[in-house]
């Protein structure tokens, strides 16, 4: 099984732009499932029930989130449809939606788990307890967990902790691509983040100048996407769907 998993969407252009490359970078790799973080894929972050749509007709087959999920309200019966889109799974179970979702193609499954980190982040349950729980839930073997966080140790941490557990533990969240992807030693693909797709020249998707300005003042400013000169980063993932051990993992970047 070829799995394909792109990093954090960045509002329209950069939903645009995985419309336009996403097609034929399945073609080329003979991707067999894609799975998208959305849930910056709205103007001015978030996602929205359009965003998400665009992303399926792109071609996701799963659309992920993180701690921008739940700052759109119309999201939230999309969520609770449990259709493809869903967000972390250690949030109260009050929010709605799953953080889990089987992906079921009759001859293989793939079920994708989406976990939210604690460090530097909103409060949350504890993913590696919560993933715990699942694991003694769910009967599946091929699982890929996007764990969305802000610290490096945690996702490391959190990689190996799954290492041999589960197929893959790819990092979402801080939007820039690591040189980090790897097989671990009992056989779990990891990367501490797959990137993003938006703006290459922008500050992590936003407009470079309105970001300089926040840091050069201190004062508040209004967050604005970069729509030019897009980037697409993802990691393509290939799994043996008798064990559930993941045998490659290599980065994928296309740029205008």
């Amino acid at each position: 099984m070829k799995v394909l998993f792109l990093g954090d969407v960045v509002g329209k252009s950069g939903c645009d732009f995985v419309a336009r490359h996403l097609g034929s970078i399945k073609k080329t790799y003979g991707v067999d499932a894609c799975i998208i973080n959305g849930e910056n894929s709205a103007e001015g972050n978030g996602i929205t029930p359009d965003s998400a749509r665009m992303l399926f007709d792109a071609g996701a087959d799963v659309i992920t989130t993180g701690n921008h999920v739940l700052k759109r309200k119309e999201i939230f019966p999309k969520l609770d449809e449990q259709n493809g889109i869903i967000r972390p799974a250690n949030y109260h179970h009050s929010a709605p939606g799953t953080g889990v979702f089987v992906l079921d193609k009759l001859r293989w499954q793939l079920c994708v788990i989406n976990l939210q980190g604690q460090a530097g982040m909103e409060p949350c349950g504890n993913p590696f307890e919560k993933i715990d729980q699942l694991l003694q839930e769910l009967p599946y073997k091929n699982i890929l967990v996007d764990f969305h966080a802000e610290m490096t140790s945690e996702k490391k941490a959190m990689g190996y902790y799954l290492d041999g557990r589960v197929s893959a533990v790819l990092g979402t969240h801080t939007h820039v691509q690591t040189a980090d992807e790897r097989i671990l030693p009992k056989g779990t693909a990891y990367i501490t983040d797959a990137g993003m797709c938006g703006g290459k020249n922008s500050v992590l998707g936003v407009k470079r100048e309105i970001i300089i300005q926040k840091f050069l003042t201190n004062l508040p400013v209004r967050f604005e996407y970069d729509h030019q000169d897009m980037e697409l980063n993802a990691v393509l993932i290939e799994i043996d769907n008798a064990s559930g051990k993941a045998q490659d993992i290599q980065r994928i970047r296309i740029e205008e």
